[in-house]
């Protein structure tokens, strides 16, 4: 493919994601098209910069550019392609360059392959891209000159190698989810065969929704498993559905004021005794090993559910049974004491599920060992489908309203506190509207009391007026 063609390929799918080109500065559009190719040397580049550029000459903001290479037939040999920085620096676009959303929206082109190169800070233009100028350096020399001139100003840039033209289809499309995506950051599309066009383009999410299945087949591998999310992404939901799978099943809900005794193995006075009298207590754990010790002869399964296991004081409620919790226990050499029952390991065919609340800010972190000892599966808020909910409907349209706004404002940590999917489950829209002010309206208005998504605060109440007439801050 020479490079003419390259370029005009490249404008006519931009074309067709919305993108109108501003060729004078009478007409009117949403990009300038730049063309630095001609003559063609080793600083040479094309792409699409702000609309509200010049022609020529430095300029400001984000641009999708190209750095093309070609042979002496003027063929496309390698290009790399970037979100890039003009060189006079940011005027418009510093702001949305802060926000969490433009990394998490160009840093999904990683999950198709290929040699992508991404900074964790897309407003960072003092930061060379040594990652992706050290492969430059090592096997594209021809390139190497103009990628040392914009190395600090490339936050996100991939490399495509078109010397195999086994490989030119697959680049093409690489490219065309490339502009797609500046195309929604742009906000290009005018109609819907334009954003049906660029939706077409974009990667696929790789946050595929864990399953029951995925659960139990974690489970029977590694034993001892944390859910963990957000409140409403159905851990407790998911864990009571594995639950049907297992021949016996336990249920203890942790909070601050568990105890050893209550969990493990006590003795309590007895309350219906005349005299002073103690009777011993089998916590769950005792009981679910007993019941474990019953059964295994007959081939069946136990399973304890330990819920919002984060809300307790784990050092007091475990004790030295902590260190029963081990994925390969042929390693004890020691045994451990509870109650009257002494034993070395948990029977083989006892299974523990844990749920943790990641939005609970008051609980203390989960130290490192309690980690090591269980396999974490972190269930995410997802799009439901209707067939799957009987008289209940899922409100799609108020869930991405959510899913974008957390997408946009969050940080990495703040994810975390993402209302799940089960909000968003109801009988019909005035029972939605019910669940907005009396549910989330005030979870979202806590958070940002908070110090959290403090940005959003603004989209946010617009939203809950719009959507009720009702104002999140008087």
């Amino acid at each position: 493919m020479t490079l003419k063609e390259f370029i005009e390929q490249i404008k006519e799918f931009a074309i067709t994601c919305g993108c109108k080109l501003i060729n004078n500065e009478t007409e009117k559009g949403n990009a300038v098209f730049r063309n630095a190719t001609e003559p063609f040397d080793e600083k040479s580049y094309f792409g699409f910069i702000r609309e509200d550029e010049e022609h020529s000459g430095p300029y400001h903001d984000f641009s999708l550019v190209f750095f093309p290479r070609i042979d002496d037939n003027k063929n496309i040999r390698e290009c790399v392609i970037a979100l890039g920085v003009g060189s006079m620096g940011f005027a418009n676009d510093y702001d949305i360059a802060s926000l969490p959303w433009l990394r998490r929206l160009f840093t999904k082109l990683r999950t198709q392959g290929g040699q992508t190169y991404f900074k964790t800070d897309f407003s960072d233009i003092e930061t060379p891209s040594n990652d992706l100028f050290t492969t430059i350096k090592n096997n594209y020399s021809a390139l190497k000159k103009v990628i040392e001139t914009y190395k600090n100003v490339l936050p996100a840039s991939q490399i495509l190698d078109f010397s195999d033209e086994t490989r030119d289809n697959d680049n093409l499309k690489t490219i065309d989810r490339w502009i797609a995506t500046y195309a929604l950051f742009r906000c290009w599309a005018s109609n819907k065969s334009q954003r049906d066009t660029i939706q077409k383009a974009l990667p696929v999410s790789n946050n595929q929704e864990v399953s029951t299945n995925d659960i139990y087949n974690n489970l029977l591998q590694d034993r001892f498993i944390v859910l963990e999310g957000a409140p409403g992404t159905g851990k407790t939901f998911a864990a009571l559905e594995v639950a049907k799978l297992f021949d016996e099943v336990c249920f203890e809900q942790f909070h601050a004021e568990i105890t050893f005794s209550d969990f493990i193995y006590g003795i309590r006075p007895k309350l219906n005794s005349k005299k002073l009298e103690y009777e011993e207590n089998k916590g769950i754990l005792l009981q679910a090993i007993e019941k474990a010790e019953q059964l295994i002869s007959e081939n069946k399964h136990v399973l304890l559910i330990i819920d919002e296991i984060n809300r307790a004081n784990l050092s007091n409620v475990l004790g030295p049974v902590f260190y029963l919790f081990e994925k390969n226990q042929s390693n004890h050499n020691y045994s451990f004491k509870i109650g009257p029952k002494e034993i070395k390991t948990l029977p083989d065919n006892l299974y523990v599920i844990a749920t943790m609340n990641t939005a609970d800010r008051s609980l203390a972190v989960v130290d490192f060992a309690l980690r090591r000892r269980f396999t974490w599966m972190t269930l995410k808020p997802h799009v439901l489908e209707n067939k799957s909910l009987g008289k209940k409907k899922f409100m799609k349209n108020e869930f991405e309203y959510f899913n974008q706004m957390f997408e946009k404002y969050a940080s990495d940590d703040e994810l975390n506190l993402q209302p799940g999917h089960s909000y968003f489950i109801a009988v019909d829209e005035k029972e939605m509207k019910h669940r907005l002010q009396y549910e989330l309206m005030p979870l979202i208005k806590e958070y940002i009391n908070e110090g959290f998504l403090t940005k959003s605060k603004d989209e946010f109440c617009n939203f809950f007026y719009e959507q009720l007439g009702v104002l999140m801050y008087e």
